[in-house]
């Protein structure tokens, strides 16, 4: 693999953003404390601009036509959250910006489904998961480092499955956004200088949730190989918007409810979460990469495995939470 791919999109992520930490942009994109952040200090949510102009390009030139359509999407969610970091558009603006994005992906990477009963069926629910991921990514960024640290492993793991797989323009894809989001995380690892922003969470958790699906579709991994990679974030937003939804809350109301933040408002430092995160993060991944080679019921009983831990840790913050801080 090229040593480029790596290099430009982290080198050119850095520079991008030291030049907007610098310019009059970062004082129109600064991100205040409010009911649904942990951070104290009003901080520039620049970092997803660097994120995407140091690894879109590299995507374009290395990727494939199907690659390169979805890259395309990315872009024009970028843009669309970038327009949202200065000037909040409201969710019927930006849900069906998600939603169409999600519907060309569906579309590139199953060009030949079909129509009948069951492939409608699997188109919905690509389109409905896409989508989730695309909002979900931005849910969970809002600690230091933790959606930073979340797409450098899990693209990471993508590019590893899809070299193994010998697709090379998936590869190429995949880890330049690893670079990419590996050159924010020198101005956000704990305390952050700057957040991603919509700009970078929203084409972020899009591209993970396309680049699953198109890998899935050429075969690259199975269905379940994304959705095990990236389940530290789709556990956690799944499961607290259930909880939400269970009790009646408006589930387009800010909130400090994920178990991440639930973990900082008990006592835990940024710094804590994040490396406990990554420890997590890199151990599901590790795991998923195994289970590619493996027998079907070795893949069954990681995935099973997997499942008991998540409902045990989820368990054990629910009650950590109801005794108090400790």
């Amino acid at each position: 693999m090229s040593a480029l791919v790596v290099l430009v999109p982290a080198l050119a992520a850095i520079g991008v953003i030291a030049f907007l930490r610098a310019s009059g942009l970062a004082a129109r994109m600064i991100d205040r404390p409010g009911e649904r952040s942990l951070h104290a200090v009003a901080t520039p949510r620049i970092g997803g601009i660097g994120v995407m102009l140091g690894a879109l390009p590299v995507v374009f030139a290395y990727g494939d036509a199907d690659v390169r359509w979805i890259a395309a999407r990315g872009r024009a969610l970028a843009l669309v959250s970038a327009v949202d970091d200065v000037r909040s558009l409201p969710v019927a603006v930006r849900l069906p910006c998600h939603l169409a994005a999600a519907a060309v992906a569906v579309g590139v990477a199953w060009p030949g489904a079909g129509s009948t009963a069951a492939a409608l069926a699997v188109a919905a629910v690509a389109l409905l998961a896409i989508a989730w991921m695309t909002n979900l990514f931005n849910f969970m960024d809002g600690a230091d480092g933790l959606a930073g640290g979340m797409a450098l492993i899990g693209f990471a793991a993508l590019a590893w499955a899809a070299v193994r797989a010998g697709d090379t323009a998936l590869a190429f894809a995949s880890i330049a956004l690893s670079a990419g989001a590996a050159g924010f995380l020198a101005f956000n690892f704990p305390p952050a200088r700057v957040f991603l922003g919509d700009a970078g969470s929203v084409p972020l958790g899009f591209l993970a949730g396309a680049l699953g699906w198109l890998g899935a579709e050429r075969g690259a991994w199975p269905a379940w190989f994304p959705a095990l990679v990236f389940s530290p974030f789709i556990v956690d937003a799944t499961v607290t918007l259930a909880k939400r939804a269970a009790r009646g809350e408006s589930l387009l109301k800010a909130h400090r409810g994920h178990y991440y933040q639930r973990l900082v408002l008990g006592g835990w430092s940024h710094r804590r979460l994040a490396v406990a995160s990554w420890a997590l993060m890199v151990a599901v991944a590790a795991s998923a990469v195994a289970a590619l080679g493996a027998h079907a019921a070795v893949q069954g009983a990681i995935i099973s495995a997997w499942s008991i831990a998540y409902a045990t840790l989820l368990w054990s913050i629910d009650r950590r939470q109801s005794r108090g801080p400790s």
